[in-house]
């Protein structure tokens, strides 16, 4: 009989005596281009990304120690965090990291992959608002997440394990203050500090905790009674670039409108952006009982509600992305059976011409992605850039549209310091 070691010599032997496998050489495949779009650059209406850029160059010269803190408000694209992670990448690359920014105070849906930090809980409920009806709006007392930690188990834990270059100096908790409020206690391998959320009257409020070092990793315990959290900040405590996605999946512009009043002030009070990004349009564009004029008046609604509660912040509106409908003859796919559903194209005229009349940046996702069927077409390279629902992207394509945005975002800067005379 043969030992093992005889019979491994022996399978290595035929193998070897065997024709060589034949092997195939490695061909990236090619990026696509970006497409034609309607605004030069990609952007509309660059000035009123002024107060973004005189940050951005007060960082590069050095002379901010604030963060520049940019914050995207929008449906499933903006949730799964790859196309704002490519963004994040890239200005940070560029400005420096500042942070992760907010986040949902746990783990808002199966299989949240934030990027930049890992999020695990144990014993940690949370409670997600309902998607607000057509008419009438659902609020039930949420932040701009559209979440909360609510409840708590026998053993609940939340644990932050951020990347190595955006480890926080600073934490910062929003959640509901009151009487009957108790704490958060927060854990590093430092030290521990409680966040006190007791008060006289109730009401959100926001604590923040200098940690006093860099944390490799921070869990989060309740005390007492625990607290109803609307958000977890995370920051470096130096200038840099933070870039913040709060997104919902199937989320629509209502369900903006639906956040809690006193519950977003108090966030945005704390949070400090110097841009507002509005990512909402691809669920609105699949409704085909879409009324254009009470879309419209939705839209300047809530481009005012964000400007009074943040005054400081440029605004951007990013036109609804394409995508398709499956099932539909005569359509503009390869096999003729997709088209982009009617009110998609509503939709991207309506953010297109308010943003021109109210004086928001816009930028056009739709002309960067290649048109009406690039869905299609992304979908259909040798290594999609679309999934095959020809609505949501792929890791690899949510990649490439980001580093498209971060591309016509910087170089609408670089412009506007050419133009101010602050070049290199």
């Amino acid at each position: 009989m043969r030992t093992g070691s005889a019979l491994t010599a022996a399978v290595l032997a035929l193998a070897l005596s065997g024709p060589a496998p034949a092997q195939t050489a490695y061909v990236p495949q090619a990026v696509p281009s970006a497409g034609m779009p309607v605004c030069p650059g990609g952007l509309c209406q660059t000035e009123a990304l002024a107060g973004l850029f005189e940050a951005l160059a007060a960082t590069e010269a050095g002379q901010r120690k604030r963060p520049v803190h940019i914050l995207q408000i929008g449906d499933s694209h903006t949730a799964g965090d790859r196309i704002t992670g490519a963004v994040r990448a890239a200005l940070q690359v560029r400005f420096g990291n500042g942070g992760r920014g907010v986040l949902p105070p746990g783990i808002p849906y199966d299989g949240y992959r934030p990027m930049q930090v890992q999020v695990e809980a144990r014993d940690w409920t949370l409670a997600q608002e309902p998607l607000s009806p057509a008419t009438g709006y659902s609020r039930v007392g949420v932040g701009l997440p559209g979440i909360r930690a609510v409840r708590f188990g026998t053993d609940p834990v939340l644990t932050l394990t951020p990347e190595w270059g955006g480890r926080p100096r600073v934490l910062g908790l929003c959640g509901e203050a009151g009487p009957g409020s108790g704490a958060i206690r927060l854990r590093t391998a430092v030290g521990e500090v409680v966040a006190d959320f007791a008060a006289p009257e109730a009401g959100p409020v926001c604590r923040e905790i200098d940690l006093s070092t860099t944390a490799k990793a921070i869990t989060l315990t309740p005390v007492g009674p625990g607290v109803p959290l609307y958000d977890v900040w995370l920051a470096t405590g130096g200038p840099g670039v933070i870039v913040s996605n709060l997104g919902v999946v199937g989320a629509t512009l209502r369900d903006l409108a639906a956040r809690d009043e006193a519950v977003t002030a108090t966030e945005l009070a704390y949070w400090r952006p110097q841009l507002v990004i509005l990512a909402y349009g691809t669920n609105e564009g699949f409704d085909d009982g879409l009324d254009r004029a009470a879309y419209e008046t939705l839209l300047r609604d809530q481009i005012g509600r964000m400007r009074r509660l943040a005054p400081a912040a440029s605004l951007l509106l990013m036109g609804a992305p394409d995508a398709v409908r499956t099932g539909v003859a005569g359509g503009c796919s390869a096999d003729g059976q997709r088209r982009p559903p009617p009110s998609l194209a509503v939709v991207r005229d309506v953010q297109r011409r308010v943003a021109a009349d109210m004086g928001v940046a816009f930028w056009d996702w739709h002309g960067r992605m290649g048109g009406d069927c690039s869905a299609d077409r992304l979908a259909l390279m040798p290594d999609p850039y679309m999934r095959g629902d020809r609505v949501h992207f792929t890791s690899v394509g949510a990649d490439w549209i980001g580093a498209v945005f971060a591309a016509d975002l910087t170089a609408a800067f670089d412009g506007w310091k050419a133009a101010a005379g602050q070049g290199d």
